[in-house]
């Protein structure tokens, strides 16, 4: 079966033709975008098909695209979505009319990511806890990068369903003094503080930004330096590994946040058959992610410990798992 699939960003848009079928996924052909000069999502995909071999862009038997951004319920029969940072609006209708496909749907990013899961192999994966796995039980999935994401994925007519959420908005619990006093700075500048303003590219710039301010000799250069690149939480990150004490330490108090919420969703979900960290960040942040921060935080569950300890914990490699997901949704309309 031939789908069309793609994870659609405000920064990058990935999009693929693939033959499924028989557990498996053959790439006939796949191309990345800039997503930022298009004026539409429309004007790209005629890129990409014309970019594409022609006999490949023909017979297409169905499509799904994963969107960064809030997805509309179907009216009659059709769903719309918006991207979060692009002034596109993108509607099934007008994609089953561009694509000459019966099945198109559009899905929310992170529901892709989430779907993925089932498309990965070992060496997609680095182990945090090999826990005791259970077939079929609900699953886990949990992803840092612009914010941050979680799904579960339950076991239902011979297959796991993605069900999205909006996890990464719930309240931020801090665990210590520090936290408290982090919870207590970004108060000052948010009011309703939720997890994503502190677990993501963005609230590890807002986690530097109040270990900064606590310390009265911190270079306020480097500071401005940091908001001014087009990638703060990149830089923080750089900074980290050449050594420097501060974004070091901000660093760790992120990973342990990260681990803190992981155990929390993972005593919610009940994920016995594992949860997995996706998102861009995890992967960027490897070490620190094996050195132990993140799953001491992760298991200090008091009374609840022994049990999410039962429960597999991975990190997501694979950077293409979102269109991944996309293919096996567009293969199992």
């Amino acid at each position: 079966m031939k789908v069309m699939a793609g994870d659609v960003g405000g920064t990058k848009t990935l999009l693929q033709i693939a033959e499924v079928g028989d557990g498996r996924i053959e790439v006939l052909h796949q191309k990345h975008f800039l997503s930022q000069e298009y004026p539409d999502f429309e004007s790209l995909l005629r890129d990409y098909l014309a970019d594409a071999p022609a006999a490949l862009c023909t017979g297409i038997d169905s499509a799904c695209f994963g969107v960064a951004g809030p997805v509309s319920d179907a009216e009659q029969g059709n769903r719309r979505a918006r991207v979060t940072n692009l002034p596109w609006d993108i509607d099934e209708a007008k994609l089953r009319t561009l694509l000459q496909a019966a099945r198109v749907r559009l899905i929310n990013d992170f529901c892709a990511t989430a779907s993925g899961i089932a498309a990965l192999g070992p060496d997609d994966l680095a182990v945090l806890n090999p826990g005791s796995p259970q077939s079929r039980a609900p699953r886990l999935v949990i992803g840092a990068g612009t914010g941050l994401g979680v799904a579960q994925l339950l076991w239902s007519e011979g297959r796991y369903r993605a069900f999205p959420s909006e996890g990464g908005h719930i309240h931020f619990a801090p665990t210590d003094a520090l936290q408290m006093e982090l919870l207590a700075y970004l108060q000052k500048r948010y009011g309703r503080v939720a997890y994503e303003r502190v677990v993501s590219g963005g609230g590890l710039v807002n986690i530097y930004s109040f270990l900064h301010q606590r310390v009265q000799d911190a270079d306020a250069a480097n500071l401005q330096s940091i908001l001014a690149s087009p990638d703060s939480a990149a830089a923080i990150t750089a900074l980290a590994h050449s050594d420097d004490p501060l974004a070091r330490q901000a660093v760790s108090l992120f990973v342990s946040i990260y681990g803190a919420i992981a155990g929390d969703l993972a005593l919610l979900t009940l994920a016995h058959g594992g949860v997995y960290v996706a998102g861009g960040i995890a992967p960027k942040l490897l070490h620190e992610m094996h050195a132990g921060m993140f799953m001491e935080a992760y298991l200090h569950k008091g009374r609840m410990s022994p049990l999410v300890k039962q429960m597999p914990v991975f990190i997501v490699l694979a950077k293409d798992v979102g269109v991944r997901g996309a293919t096996l949704v567009a293969f199992q309309l």
